[in-house]
C-alpha cells in the first residue's frame, strides 16, 4: 500500500448553521479542517497508508482533533507539540448573489510558531513514497515556511515524490513576505503542481490570454490554460505534471467544474460537472488534490483516469458538509462511468 505524508495546519472549524450570516448566528457548528489534513483524510477513505504532520499545542481541542483525524483513518504519530493554541476559522456559507465567507482566527497557532529541526523529516519519510504540501503552509510565517523547505529538501534527497497545491490565500501573508519572494524556492522540488488560475497569476504573474475569472458565466473554456501548464512547467522543469483546476462561478450555489492535466506533450481533459446544488464547497480543491494523488498512485500511467478521477471526487465532495471528502472510491468511479442520477442505492 502506498505511503502518503502531508504537513500542514489543521484549525477548529466553526461554521454557521445553514446560510445564516456570523451576525445572525446565536451558535456554531465545530468541525475541523485545513488543506493538507483534508487530503489525508480523503486518502485515507481510499484505503491509502496516509499520515499528517503538524505542530498541535497540548490541550483538549487539539487531542479531540488527533482524534477526529485517527477516525478517519489518518495516522498523527509524528506530529509534535507546543506553542499555545489551535488555529480557528469561522465560514459563513454564502447563497445565490452572496458569497461564502471565510474569517481566520489563526495568529500565533502552533504550527505558526514551528521551527527548523523540530520535526524529523527522515524519520516522517521512512518507508513514503509521496509527500504533500500547500502554499498555506509557508503564508503562516517564517518559521512555517523554513519547515516546509526543509521538508521538501528531505523528500527529494530520499527520493519521495512531492506535490504541491499552490493555494493563494492573499490574508494569509501577512508576516513581511510575498507569496512570489517565498515560494519559488518550494515549487522547485516539485513533481506534481497543482493550481488554478488566480495561484498562477497572483503568485507567479502566469495567466491564460483572453480569460477573466470574474465573468466566466459558468464556461470555461480548457485550452486556454495548456499555456499556464507551459509556463509553471518551463519555469519548474523538476515538475512532470501540472494540474489546473477549473471552477465556473455562476453563484454560489451554482459552479461547472473540471480540470486539465499537462504532462509535457499532451493535455489531458475532464469531463465538466454542472454542479447545481452545492451543499458546500470549502475543500473542494483538497479533495480535488486526493483524488489525483489516488489516482496517479492507483491508475498509472493512465494519467486521463486519474484527473477524471479526481474531478468526479471533487465534484462528489461539493455534496457533503464539513471539510473532508467523506465518499469511496465505488462511489467517485460510478459517478466516473456517468452514474450522476442520485437514485438511491438500495
Amino acid at each position: 500500500m502506498p505511503k502518503v505524508i502531508t504537513f500542514g495546519e489543521i484549525m477548529l472549524r466553526l461554521s454557521t448553521p445553514g446560510y445564516l450570516r456570523i451576525s445572525q448566528a446565536h451558535q456554531f457548528e465545530a468541525t475541523f479542517g485545513g488543506g493538507e489534513a483534508n487530503v489525508a483524510v480523503s486518502l485515507a477513505n481510499y484505503g491509502i497508508d496516509a499520515s499528517f504532520v503538524t505542530r498541535f499545542p497540548d490541550n483538549d481541542i487539539a487531542r479531540s482533533c488527533i482524534k477526529d483525524l485517527r477516525s478517519y483513518g489518518v495516522k498523527t504519530d509524528q506530529c509534535i507539540f507546543g506553542g499555545e493554541r489551535l488555529g480557528i476559522y469561522f465560514l459563513e456559507t454564502g447563497a445565490v448573489a452572496r458569497p461564502s465567507k471565510v474569517i481566520y482566527d489563526r495568529a500565533h497557532s502552533s504550527i505558526s510558531e514551528i521551527q527548523p529541526g523540530m520535526i524529523d523529516w527522515k524519520e516522517v519519510f521512512r518507508g513514503a513514497d509521496w509527500f504533500h504540501w500547500t502554499g498555506i503552509t509557508p503564508a503562516l510565517s517564517q518559521g512555517a515556511a523554513d519547515v516546509c523547505l526543509e521538508a521538501i529538501k528531505a523528500a527529494n534527497e530520499l527520493g519521495v515524490t512531492v506535490s504541491c497545491d499552490l493555494n493563494y490565500r492573499k490574508n494569509l501573508w501577512k508576516y513581511g513576505k510575498k507569496a512570489a519572494e517565498v515560494m519559488p524556492a518550494l515549487v522547485e522540488g516539485c513533481d506534481i503542481i497543482l493550481g488554478n488560475e488566480e495561484d498562477a497569476d497572483k503568485v507567479f504573474g502566469i495567466k491564460p490570454e483572453g480569460f477573466d475569472v470574474t465573468a466566466t458565466g459558468g464556461k470555461v473554456d480548457s485550452a486556454k490554460f495548456q499555456s499556464v501548464c507551459e509556463q509553471l512547467m518551463a519555469r519548474f522543469p523538476r515538475a512532470k505534471k501540472v494540474i489546473i483546476t477549473l471552477r465556473g462561478s455562476i453563484n454560489a450555489n451554482h459552479n461547472t467544474w473540471g480540470g486539465v492535466l499537462w504532462d509535457g506533450k499532451t493535455l489531458y481533459q475532464s469531463p465538466r460537472y454542472d454542479i447545481t446544488h452545492i451543499v458546500d464547497r470549502v475543500g473542494g480543491g483538497d479533495s480535488f488534490m486526493g483524488g489525483l494523488i489516488y489516482g496517479l498512485l492507483t491508475y498509472a500511467p493512465d494519467d486521463q483516469k486519474a484527473l477524471n478521477f479526481a474531478v468526479a471526487a471533487s465534484c462528489l465532495k461539493h455534496t457533503l458538509f464539513g471539510d473532508y471528502n467523506q465518499m469511496t472510491v465505488a462511489e467517485v468511479e460510478n459517478l466516473m462511468k456517468g452514474d450522476g442520477s442520485g437514485r438511491v442505492s438500495r
